[in-house]
Parts: C-alpha cells; structure tokens; sequence
C-alpha cells in the first residue's frame, strides 16, 4: 500500500539506497529541486528510476514552477517564467489579458514539464501579502486583492490541468501576513479569525475545487497559538476542510523547515495527526527520510481516495494553441 509520504531525493541519479527505501515504503510522490536537475533526459531518468523502484505508475512527481525565483527547471530544459508580480501588473491594465496570458503560460508550462515526467506543480500561490509582511512571499503574489488572486490563481491552475499537471494551492490558509520566512523560522500572526476569513482565506475558499492544497507552517494565534497551522488539528477541521471548504487532497508543507521543531518523524506524525493527509519532506537526507516514513500511516479511507483524484486530475488533457502561448510568453517578458 502507499505511504502517506512524498519525498525528496539527493542527487541526479537515484542512489542504491534511495531504490531500496521507494521499493520498500512506496511513498505518494516524490518531489525534485535544483540539485535534481542536470539534462532533459537525466531528469526523464530519474523520475523513471524512482517509479520503477516505487513498483507502480501512479506516483505524484513534484516541482516547484512558479516562475521568476521559484522554479526549479530552467532554461535550457524549459522555458524561464515570470513571477507571478508580471501578471498582477498587466491585470491592473487589463484584466482579460492577464488572465489569458496566465493561462497560455500556464498551460506551455504543464506540457514541458509533462514531457519530463512531472505530474503536480506546487503552484499556484494565493497568498495575500500585507504591508510589512516578510517578502518570502513578494512578487510570487498574484495581487493583494483576493478578486484578482482568485482571477489568475483560476487561470493558472486551469493551465496546468489542461497539459495533465495537477496544481497544488499554497499556502492554505493564507502566508500573506507572516512576518518571517517559515523556512528559518516560525511565523505568528496575530490577527482576529473574522479578519483572516474575510480577506486571507478568501482565495482558497474561492479555489476549494482543486485537486490539491499545501498548508502553511504559520502560528494564527486567534485560531491555535500553541501550533502552526500544519500541525493543527483545529486549523484544519475548521478552518481550511470547514470554513474553506477544502475537500481534496491536503499535503503538509516541508517537514524539513526551520519553522518546525522536534524529530522529523514527530514532525510527520503531527502534520498527519493534524490532518493533512500526506506529509512533505523535501531535502533528501536519507535518516531523515526513513524518520519521516515511520511517522506516516499508509494511504486508506479518505486519503486514499483524495490521492487517486490527484492523480486523476493529473490525467487531463486539451488540445491548445503553442504559437499563441509561445506568443504570450514573449509579449510578457518584452513587456
């Protein structure tokens, strides 16, 4: 049965090591960064290689592509995108525009990383910075108005699924506010539960029919001010499966971050314990990754079935128009 994990790996080759531990937990999903990626084909390998140690097709495969300062595929393996800054700024121009522009790219996006063997982009953001706020967040926003996050938020996510990429919404339930960066330490946010669910959460409410959603390691102190929101049982069932509406598969965010303390297998029983429905631990230590699979559970019941409609979703395709996103492209880095 599969593991409630999805994990990273060290290098550009799968290690003897790394094959034994997929053969033996089959975790959910893996998950690539920079030091994963060398050629096209390399990456298509790897990916390969851990599906074949894994035993089975359905695996969720990860990468963060947001565009501008977070993407882990770039040129020449895929094309350089913009932050997410770009399209605010054109939907203050025009609104039509930007969203068809995010869509195009989007959907441009999904096929290069389809063809790599990818299947889940941590993306898009809907976050909604404030004044004052840590700039961890900056230009990955869509905006500050929750009208205009839903607008290209929509429109990326529909991008990704229409080339077979799954989106996942980050960072649920909101890390607008926070006034660190949650991978050095751990963000307080202060304010009052009716302001939050009227302007932060506001987005994913709006986006809560999508496949997937990585929740945020931020104390919300009017809500749970003993622990962060990943590791909050009350967080979770009332704010992001309750108020949000949140019904589709919930994944923590990285167990490795500074924002969490304590042994990385009593970090992933909290995320699980909390209810997320799988935990993320991304930097490919090998003893960390073996703590992290004996702090999950195997995937039964509704997590289960939130993970098969993951993959599901990640099966979609439409046809569309590649001189008209390469077009777009263009236009908005000329811009």
């Amino acid at each position: 049965m599969t593991r409630a994990l999805i994990t990273g790996l060290s290098g550009v080759c799968l290690t003897p090591a790394e094959a034994s531990f997929l053969a033996a937990e089959r975790p959910a999903g893996i998950i690539l960064f920079k030091r994963n990626i060398g050629s096209f084909e390399q990456i298509r390998r790897l990916i390969a290689s851990a599906k074949d140690a894994i035993g089975r097709d359905d695996v969720l495969v990860l990468v963060d592509q947001e565009g501008g300062r977070v993407q882990r595929v770039k040129e020449p393996i895929a094309r350089n995108l913009p932050p997410a800054a770009v399209y605010a700024e054109l939907y203050g121009v025009d609104p039509a525009s930007a969203c068809r522009s995010a869509f195009n790219i989007a959907r441009l996006a999904a096929t290069e990383l389809s063809a790599l063997g990818f299947n889940m982009n941590c993306a898009p953001v809907l976050d909604l910075p404030v004044e004052g706020a840590h700039d961890i967040i900056g230009d990955r926003a869509y905006g500050r108005s929750a009208d205009q996050v839903i607008a290209l938020g929509r429109a990326v996510a529909r991008g990704l699924m229409a080339g077979g990429v799954a989106p996942i919404i980050k960072h649920i339930p909101g890390h607008g506010r926070a006034t660190a960066d949650s991978h050095l330490d751990l963000p307080v946010v202060d304010t009052k539960l009716e302001v939050l669910s009227r302007t932060d959460f506001v987005p994913f409410r709006a986006l809560a029919d999508l496949p997937a959603a990585m929740t945020a390691h931020v104390v919300y102190s009017d809500i749970d001010a003993d622990n962060p929101a990943s590791t909050s049982p009350l967080v979770t069932s009332k704010v992001i499966r309750g108020e949000i509406g949140f019904g589709a598969l919930l994944m923590s965010d990285d167990l490795s971050m500074k924002a969490l303390s304590g042994p990385i297998r009593a970090r992933a029983e909290a995320v699980i314990a909390a209810g997320s429905d799988v935990a993320l631990h991304c930097n490919g230590d090998m003893n960390e990754m073996v703590e992290a699979a004996e702090g999950v559970p195997r995937l039964s019941g509704e997590a289960a079935a939130r993970f098969d409609a993951a993959i599901a979703a990640a099966k979609r395709f439409e046809e569309f128009d590649v001189a008209e996103a390469e077009h777009e492209l263009i236009s908005i880095w000329s811009s």
